[in-house]
Formats: C-alpha cells, structure tokens, sequence
C-alpha cells in the first residue's frame, strides 16, 4: 500500500493522495477473465519458452529509428523534469522538491513542463539564408528552343489555346445574338443603290437631260406666282424654247414677270425673245452661265413604238420624269387660238407618256436623251388629267422656229384662203369647201365651194384638222398638189400658197 503523506510534514496546503477503493471482485468475472490455475505472471510466459533468465533476447534497433527516438545529447537518464525558474526553478522550497520527487506522480502538476529533445534536423543560420539565391527562370526561346520542354507539350499547350479561343467566340457571338434578339434588333437587308442603271436606261437618260429642263413662273411684279409651264435650254447663251402659251400672258402685259427655276436650285429673270402664236413656241432668255444644254434629235426618224420620255412641271411638280413610246407619228392636232386669235394646226407626236397641265413647253426626248418634240397638249377625259393622249410638236420644226425668233424673224404660216369643214359620205370622205376668198391661192387655183378635198399633197384628209395640217405644213409660195372630188370625179389641182 502507498505511505501516507504526512500533513505535518508538508504543510496544511497539502492533500494527501486519495484512498483507493477496490471493490469486491465478482467470482464469475474472475473465473472468465482471470489468470489460469498455476500462472502468477505475465501471459507471455505461456507462449514464449524461458531462455537463460525468461526474457526473449531483442536485437539492436534500426539506426533510423535510433537517431530519430533517442535522447538529445546531454539529456540521457532524463525524460521529464521541471523547468528551471519558475515553478519548476531549481531553487524551489526543499518540501516542495521533495513533494516532487521521483516517487511522486509528476502528471499531478498542470503546470509541470516536458523537456523534449531538439529537431532531428538542425536549423539553418540566417546567413546561410542570405548566401542561397534563388534558380534561373527559363526565356522564350530557352523554352522554344532550347529543348527545355518538349515539342508535343508545346503543341497541345497551342491547340488548347485555340480551343479556348475558339469556345470563347462562340460564347460571345451566342450572347449577341441572343442580346438582339431580346433587344429587338433586326439585321435588315440592303440592296446597292443604282447598281442597276446601264447607258441608255430611263435613269441615265433622265439625269443627263433634267438639267436642261426648266420650271417657268409667270407673276405680278412683287407677287408669287404658280408654276405653269417648262422649258428646254437649247443654246448655253441662255435661250430657252418653251411653247407660246406658257408666256402668253407676258408678251400681253409687259409687267408681268417671267423667272425661270433649274434643276441645281438657282432661278433667273427671263425675258422674252419672241414666239409664234400659231404654232404655240415661243424663246426666252437668261443670263445664267454654265448651262446644261439639251441636244437636238431628227423627229422626223421616229416610228410608233420608240421609246420616249417626257420631261417637265406637271401641277407645279418640278422636275417629273415620266416614260412611255410614240403612239403615232404625223397626227393632226390644233395650236395656237389665244386671244381670239386664229388657232393653227401642225403634225404633232402622239405619246402615252403621261403629261399633265405644267408639262406644257417641256422635253420629250428618245432612248438616247435627243430632244424630239416640245410636249403641247393633251386629251381629257372626265377627270380633267392625262389619259395617255399626249402631242408634243416635232423638233424639226420647232428648232427651226427657234432659230427664226433668235434672228429676229417673224415667223410666216403657209395659207390657201378656204374655209372647210368635215364630212363624212357615202361616196367620199374629207373637208368639204365651205366658202373661199376671191382672191386667195384656192379660188386662183380652180378649187369652188362644195368640193370635198380628199389629199394635200402626200397627206390624207379624212376630216378638216387633216387639211389645215396639211397646208401648214408647207412653205408660204410653195406649190401644192390638192385632190378633191367633184360630182363624184376625182380632181387634182396646183395651188400656190400664200402667207398668213
């Protein structure tokens, strides 16, 4: 049994150890797990044979083991101890030490401290530290080509970027799309403008020849005016071809202001050259320079189907291109009449091309941009507007009237002296004579009343427009065949005409 400390001995802040209680053991218990009938000792006595003194003899341990489990040098017999100082100071009361001693229990004391060896290894100093640098990194061409890594390593390191790469696009291009679409973006479709508009198309001609097109006003001095009708430029001095009525209010009335709007935004005062009533032309002049002049084409090569545009101010719409073909060549149609005066008749070109009030005195030109005709006139229906009826007045012989009122010339109609009417018969079909002047190239001729003309010159006359078309369109004193019927006889006769 353990001694009893005594508390005289170490004083009352001392306490003994406690009594141990060892209760009764249990017969059954003791049968099971107690030692056999005749072993006082250890169980290992039974399965090891005893030799020399009964200890099995063990071998020196490994020299890893040793060196990493023994004791530090200078610290052999020792395995715990109490720190010097301290609680654990070697200068500790002799009744304390002798409390601790080794008989004591040193695990009694929370605040005893274990003396253990130092590390297997041994720290480094600071200054070997200091001396160790640190390796050599590798540089580009060391890794590309200095065999520090491998080709294939590298190849697939290039690939693998690529993937990336690649998957990234895809991702971004996924999120864009579908941002538009949630935005409510459309990528709309746009065609090249004009790729379409070879040489000679209704575009290229119209825009070589909607420079030389006018928009002519006619206004009260101080006061807007409205557009009434165009004009063509036909020479860069600034004359201007347009048709007799557009300007007839001012060649009435001299206050009257005549200004002229090109296609470039600028405008100009006009002035009267001269004109034609009877044959409904007329030129006017600007002082403008750099003018787009329009060229001249031969109206008298025009067939039906040619195609034909027409270029003008209709209602006021300045610069309106419209497109159709000659409808008929050589169709009697009536100018002139302002004022009471007595209205004339010419060939005209008969177009389907649409032409509207303000069209008047513009350009009817052919698939090659050539001015062939001065459009004039239309035929209405109901609604007052074009129905594809247009006339316009043959080039040739507008320019040639053109050229006559720049020199100054008066111009001069051809004239017989017979007044006709239509009439339409069983046995003949014309104009019939419905009187005649005394004097006048018809009655020197032979021709009398009643008579019904049938042909001038190479001309048919099936009413009496035809007739006063046909004289028109000859020279005053120039000789002309007239066939007529005369109680149911065919008649021809010479007729110099006259002027007017």
């Amino acid at each position: 049994m353990t001694e009893q400390p005594n508390h005289e001995q170490h004083g009352e802040d001392r306490l003994p150890p406690r009594p141990l209680d060892k209760p009764a053991v249990d017969p059954a218990l003791a049968a099971t797990f107690g030692r056999p009938q005749g072993v006082e000792g250890a169980f290992d006595k039974l399965s090891a044979p005893a030799r020399g003194n009964g200890h099995r003899p063990l071998g020196p341990p490994p020299e890893s083991l040793a060196e990493a489990f023994r004791r530090p040098e200078g610290a052999e017999g020792v395995l715990l101890e109490r720190p010097a100082g301290g609680n654990g100071s070697a200068k500790a009361d002799p009744a304390e030490a002798a409390l601790w001693s080794q008989a004591a229990n040193p695990w009694r004391d929370p605040g005893a401290g274990a003396v253990l060896g130092g590390p297997a290894v041994p720290a480094e100093d600071e200054e070997e530290k200091a001396e160790r640098k640190p390796g050599a990194q590798l540089s580009l061409p060391e890794v590309l080509f200095g065999r520090r890594v491998k080709p294939k390593a590298l190849a697939l390191l290039g690939v693998i970027a690529l993937l990336v790469g690649a998957v990234g696009g895809l991702v971004g291009w996924w999120f864009a799309s579908a941002g538009e679409s949630l935005t409510g973006s459309a990528n709309i479709s746009e065609a090249e403008a004009a790729k379409e508009r070879p040489a000679g198309s209704v575009a290229d001609i119209a825009k070589r020849v909607s420079p030389a097109v006018v928009s002519i006003q006619i206004s009260a001095p101080g006061q807007d005016g409205a557009f009434i009708g165009s004009g063509v430029v036909i020479d860069p001095q600034g004359y201007l071809l347009t048709n007799y009525h557009v300007i007839a209010e001012a060649v009435t009335n001299k206050q009257m202001v005549v200004t002229v709007f090109f296609t470039d935004g600028r405008q100009a005062i006009a002035k009267v050259v001269g004109g034609d009533q009877r044959g409904d032309l007329a030129v006017i002049k600007v002082d403008t320079p750099n003018l787009t002049v329009v060229q001249v084409g031969k109206s008298a090569d025009l067939a039906p189907g040619d195609t034909v545009l027409a270029i003008g101010s209709p209602l006021g719409l300045q610069n309106t291109v419209t497109a159709g073909v000659v409808s008929a060549t050589n169709r009697p149609s009536i100018a002139g009449g302002e004022d009471g005066q007595t209205p004339g008749a010419y060939y005209a070109i008969q177009t389907d091309a649409p032409i509207n009030h303000g069209n008047s005195g513009g350009a009817l030109v052919d698939s090659t941009g050539a001015l062939v005709g001065i459009n004039s006139s239309i035929k209405t229906g109901q609604s007052d507007g074009s129905i594809g009826l247009g006339f316009a007045i043959p080039s040739d012989r507008a320019v040639k009237v053109a050229k006559a009122l720049i020199k100054g010339e008066t111009i001069k109609h051809a004239e017989i002296g017979i007044n006709v009417a239509s009439v339409v018969g069983s046995t003949s079909t014309g104009a019939r004579v419905q009187n005649l002047a005394p004097d006048g190239p018809g009655a020197k001729a032979g021709i009398r009343e009643g008579d019904v003309i049938i042909k001038v010159a190479d001309h048919p006359v099936r009413a009496a427009l035809d007739f006063l078309a046909g004289v028109d369109d000859k020279a005053p004193g120039e000789v002309v065949p007239v066939q007529l019927v005369r109680d149911k006889a065919v008649l021809t006769v010479d007729v110099t005409l006259g002027s007017a």
